[in-house]
């Protein structure tokens, strides 16, 4: 009978020259299982090589998809490619040197703070990495500006207090059209204009060759401009221009982001399921959850430093792989939901329900080796703090166990710039691979856009109906009425919602209000 420690090495990968391990004996899959599977992991496989090779891996957007090249140029399926991505790398580098040593400066001399603008993979992956591996020597204090709130832009301004003098602003979109980084960047460059500074002269764009964002920045020629391409989607663009331009600012060492990224993809290239870290991931992601999402992965990083890892992971997870139909057409409603947060954090917080409540997740723990720079001291005789995390970790997984929930654990040395490129890498090429076993398009999001076109009526909506209240007034009008006005029955609530949102803040809109949503009358002055 196999003892538990010959079940661990069994089930265990080890790659100790690349400083990562992953253990998946609290996770094994069923008998014969990856038989079962051989078949259809052997086409994922091949849909990965050629997907690697420059095929229209996107054909929605009849589109190649090639963030693999960001990190190995020379793989790139034409000299172009490898050129632009060398080059841009090599301007990434220059660019930051120039900004730390004081070549380029602000209106009020050498650049103290950072503020990057975007949304989406155009935010998370960057503030993932900035938030991991930033420190004391870090060369910029990095803001970002990640969304449409107002109150979430002043707050990032009242930080910034009266050092715009000395802040450099990234706009990161692919378009220069969507909405979120477009509104921050009106709204920065506002702020600059009031104190009688100009935004182009602290501003820098990444962004598509000849885009909106791209003409505005020749335009006013502002400090730099560096390419975002069709073959990368937003998700996967942390390991390029979006990414390595703010981590390289901050002082980041973006070559060993690079080193460990394309290692990872070097060992996750292996057509051998059973040797391949991302291959055994995306079978286990299959057998976990049926294949067709029935549970979901609570991602739990005992290190502070990877606290917005599952933030990352659930774009890269969940946009991905949660689509309605497959590539045949055929509506198979597939997904991964993906949450957490950190250990032990989350020991006083939703662990009671993962080891007791309902049976709908599995784990991945991610442990760090390495505690800090440096000794710690002793909380108990022999005993640190960093002991006591791992304890922790390690006794969560087996309360867990004993419960029969499954998880996953990943090992890393430390937190530093290879091992976070090895993990965007790794999950990268998992997302990928599943995504074939399912038979889906990971690189596509027609539910994004369907968001986006519907929020574009909606302001459509909006104009109409505040020009039927300007066209009417002294005379209150109710949402029905205003709907009636401009051939929108059916509409009401929505209108109700657009109006009221008006009327509770400064401008000519006004309402009365009343228990009942019907009788709340709206007014312009």
């Amino acid at each position: 009978m196999e003892n538990s420690f010959d079940h661990f090495r069994k089930h265990l990968l080890n790659f100790p020259q690349l400083g990562i391990a992953l253990d998946f004996s609290r996770a094994p899959a069923p008998m014969g299982f990856e038989a079962s599977m051989a078949a259809a992991m052997s086409q994922a496989f091949a849909d990965m090589a050629a997907l690697e090779k420059g095929s229209i891996a996107n054909p929605d957007e009849k589109r190649m998809v090639g963030h693999y090249w960001l990190r190995a140029p020379e793989l790139a399926p034409n000299a172009q490619i490898t050129a632009e991505v060398k080059t841009a790398i090599t301007a990434i580098q220059d660019f930051a040197q120039k900004i730390h040593t004081g070549q380029l400066k602000g209106a009020a001399g050498k650049f103290t703070d950072l503020l990057c603008i975007g949304i989406g993979g155009s935010a998370l992956g960057p503030q993932f990495v900035a938030d991991a591996l930033g420190g004391k020597t870090d060369k910029l204090c990095v803001h970002f500006i990640d969304n449409t709130d107002p109150d979430g832009i002043d707050r990032i301004f009242d930080t910034l207090g009266n050092r715009l003098g000395t802040t450099l602003a990234i706009v990161t979109s692919k378009s220069g059209s969507t909405p979120e980084p477009r509104n921050g960047q009106i709204e920065a460059a506002l702020r600059w204009k009031q104190v009688g500074l100009s935004f182009a002269q602290h501003a820098v764009a990444v962004t598509g060759e000849g885009s909106q964002l791209d003409k505005v920045a020749v335009a006013e020629k502002w400090l730099g401009r560096f390419p975002m391409w069709d073959w990368v989607g937003g998700r996967t663009s942390e390991i390029g221009p979006v990414g390595l331009l703010p981590a390289a600012l901050q002082g980041i060492d973006i070559i060993g982001m690079l080193k460990g990224a394309r290692e990872m993809d070097a060992l996750t290239r292996v057509p051998d399921a059973l040797m391949n870290p991302a291959a055994r991931l995306a079978l286990a992601w299959h057998h976990l959850t049926e294949g067709r999402g029935s549970k979901a992965m609570v991602v739990l990083p005992y290190k502070d430093r990877l606290i917005l890892f599952s933030r990352y992971l659930q774009q890269l997870v969940m946009e991905s792989l949660g689509k309605e139909l497959d590539l045949q057409g055929r509506k198979v409603l597939q997904g991964l939901t993906v949450y957490g947060n950190k250990g032990s954090t989350d020991q006083h917080a939703y662990v009671q329900q993962l080891r007791d409540g309902v049976n709908n997740f599995f784990a991945v723990f991610i442990e760090v080796l390495k505690d800090r720079e440096g000794p710690s001291i002793e909380v108990e005789p022999g005993v640190s703090s960093g002991d006591y995390l791992q304890c922790f970790l390690l006794g969560t997984r087996e309360a867990l166990s004993g419960s029969g929930r499954a998880s996953i654990t990943l090992t890393i040395k430390e937190v530093d710039p290879h091992s976070v490129g090895m993990l965007i890498a790794l999950f990268e090429r998992a997302v990928g691979l599943y995504a074939s076993l399912l038979g889906i398009n990971a690189y596509h999001q027609p539910g994004v856009e369907a968001g986006k076109k519907a929020a574009s009526d909606t302001l459509k909506i909006r104009a109409q109906a505040i020009a039927i209240l300007a066209r009417n007034k002294g005379k209150p009008l109710n949402a029905t009425q205003v709907c009636e006005q401009i051939d929108l029955v059916g509409k009401e609530e929505l209108v109700f919602k657009v109006l009221l949102h008006v009327a509770s803040n400064p401008g000519p809109v006004s309402h009365q209000d009343n228990l009942d949503p019907s009788k709340i009358l709206f007014s312009h002055s």
